[in-house]
């Protein structure tokens, strides 16, 4: 492809160069139109080839003329060369095969911003076998086998770390310039950039199932998949290039006999109509500007399967978010705690006896408490039981001690359960602890909401689109979160199956929904939305059934996503408008007589390029909207 490119880049410079010596040659006209003539068949010869070879083949398929535009503007110029206005035809077609360049180099500039990240996609990796290190095709690396990334390395493929610890470039991956720490046990993707440490990594997922190659083929969807308003378009040029070529003589006729113009002048005439209505402008107005909205995306983390998509967020009525890694952090942090002060121990030592009581835990809750008190832990050596309905005892300096949840207490102080209660109904989990079977403290824990959560929540209400938040968590734990990301309703208590029924009625109340979700439960409810959007944290289910997928998880990238959606249906609207006005003028003008193919030709491209230039403008970042504002 990009040797047949260079081949027509050559030629047409050498039908430019052929055109200037035809003017030269003014004392000469046989030798001027033998000049244009060489000079429009080498320059635009792909412009004729596509313009017949394209229609027969959509012909064929289709079973019906298919006209398009090349061939459109290759009868303009074969009929100007018969009416003798070589100079005007090589013009023609000169002007045309230049601006059919830039059309695809500018729309090629869109494609290659996102397909840039095909030349991250690693190719070698450095397999541990025994003792020795064996360089290998990443394809080879089974889900198991061990590898070596030294630092400043690519990472080959999607692991765990099982020896050292390092920082990690993710931006390939997330969008975020800002280095991860990884340390063992963490997990690695493939193509992203070691950082200062050595490390080993056992593969967990084949090389096809890799996060990045997941990227890759959203990348090669997102390509294919138009949006509705450039099918449409696409559609509607044959339908239409096929009414201007019935026009075409219609024009000559009224040229001729109404208008009392020499036949000549009405072929003229009717040769400057087919290239005044061609609607070159009006075939580049979505395209472009749909690839350069979803490279801007792609750079930002945010990736979706295809411009429907892009071009259908800015219509949404209605948003339903999962809670648990969505809306929230994912996991619980303590949020506070309390201990008396009035026992032999210090509040430090009772501190240490809880934090080593939860260190021979693995409940989710005690890696909360851990992350948080185990850097200011004394340790102690303890021997704790975990006791069926009781909880964490332990015995130190002759007492008992117990963590345990409030309903596995029998006697609670009433100052103890108000708190308790008041906790309970701001959405946090809160477990006792207790010396001699007496409540000495508490720990409360919660997931906590994201901040950027609520900066999109803001966002969404300001732009009048309804939020929802869809939870199997209690409805005191929902309610709470609800009121603090400042989502508008909440559904608690929902189980999996029943979340794509709630996105029915949310449908049939609202109009177009999206859901957002990270989990195997919510792949239902993200087909059933009209646009789903994935975590990118999240399962691959959940990945691989949305159409949309934030890599990072902000969702203050959806809110910006929103943004260029808006902005992609204007640019679009914009681009119609302009294009199919020139349209207008230019055939008004040639019927008062005032334009030529020339002139037609310059306007008509020109047109052509501003609207595509107009497109790429959505390849910058845009200046977000501050929700808050």
């Amino acid at each position: 492809m990009k040797k047949k490119l260079n081949i027509s880049v050559v030629l047409f410079f050498s039908g430019f160069v052929l055109f200037i010596m035809g003017i030269l040659q003014g004392n000469s006209q046989l030798i001027s139109s033998i000049f244009f003539v060489i000079s429009g068949l080498l320059a635009g010869y792909h412009i004729i080839g596509e313009g017949f070879e394209d229609t027969y083949q959509d012909t064929k398929r289709n079973r019906k003329f298919t006209p398009n535009i090349h061939l459109l503007m290759t009868l303009a110029a074969l009929g100007s060369a018969l009416i003798g206005s070589f100079e005007e035809a090589a013009l023609l077609i000169l002007i045309f095969a230049a601006a059919h360049f830039l059309e695809d180099y500018a729309q090629g500039k869109s494609q290659r911003e996102i397909t840039k990240l095909l030349n991250l996609n690693p190719t070698q990796a450095r397999l541990v076998v025994g003792n020795q290190i064996k360089i290998v095709p990443v394809e080879e690396l089974k889900i198991g086998d061990r590898i070596q990334v030294l630092n400043g390395d690519q990472i080959p493929t999607d692991g765990a770390i099982l020896e050292g610890s390092t920082s990690v470039d993710e931006s390939s991956i997330n969008g975020e310039s800002v280095p991860k720490e990884k340390k063992q046990g963490d997990l690695v993707f493939g193509s992203t950039i070691n950082g200062t440490g050595t490390i080993v990594v056992e593969v967990t997922k084949d090389s096809s199932e890799t996060v990045f190659a997941k990227i890759i083929q959203l990348v090669k969807q997102s390509q294919e998949n138009q949006s509705e308003i450039a099918s449409k378009i696409k559609r509607f040029e044959p339908k239409y290039v096929k009414a201007v070529l019935i026009a075409f003589p219609l024009v000559v006729l009224f040229s001729f006999f109404v208008s009392q113009l020499p036949l000549a002048q009405s072929f003229y005439r009717g040769l400057v109509f087919l290239i005044s209505a061609s609607p070159c402008a009006l075939a580049a107005s979505a395209v472009p500007a749909t690839l350069s909205g979803i490279s801007n995306l792609a750079k930002q983390g945010v990736l979706f399967k295809g411009g429907a998509y892009l071009a259908n967020l800015a219509d949404i009525k209605a948003l339903a978010f999962d809670k648990t890694g969505t809306l929230t952090q994912g996991k619980p942090k303590v949020t506070d705690y309390y201990l008396v002060n009035d026992l032999p121990e210090s509040k430090a030592e009772l501190l240490d006896i809880l934090v080593n009581m939860e260190k021979k835990s693995n409940h989710p809750l005690a890696r909360a408490i851990l992350d948080k008190f185990e850097d200011q832990m004394k340790e102690l050596n303890l021997e704790v039981e975990n006791v069926i309905g009781v909880g964490l005892v332990t015995q130190f300096s002759d007492a008992s001690f117990r963590i345990g949840k409030p309903s596995s207490f029998a006697v609670v102080p009433q100052e103890v359960e108000e708190k308790t209660k008041q906790l309970s109904n701001e959405g946090k989990t809160v477990v006792y602890f207790a010396k001699n079977d007496q409540i000495i403290g508490w720990v409360a824990l919660m997931d906590v909401p994201r901040k950027e959560s609520i900066d999109a929540m803001s966002y969404f209400k300001n732009q009048g689109i309804r939020t929802t938040m869809i939870t199997g968590d209690a409805k005191l734990t929902g309610e709470a979160v609800g009121k603090i990301v400042g989502v508008e309703q909440v559904f608690a208590n929902v189980l999996p199956e029943e979340k794509s029924q709630i996105i029915d009625q949310l449908k049939r109340e609202n109009g177009i929904v999206g859901m957002v979700g990270d989990g195997i439960n919510d792949a239902p409810a993200l087909v059933k939305a009209d646009i789903g959007v994935a975590m990118g944290d999240g399962t691959d289910v959940a990945i691989d059934v949305a159409d949309v997928v934030i890599m990072q998880n902000d969702l203050e990238k959806l809110s910006y996503a929103h943004q260029v959606s808006k902005r992609l249906n204007q640019i679009v609207q914009q681009n119609i408008i302009f294009s199919m006005s020139v349209v207008g003028i230019l055939i008004l003008l040639n019927f008062f007589g005032i334009s030529n193919i020339s002139f037609s030709v310059l306007i008509h491209e020109g047109s052509t390029l501003v609207v595509i230039f107009n497109g790429l403008r959505l390849l910058a970042k845009l200046k977000t909207n501050n929700s808050r504002r």
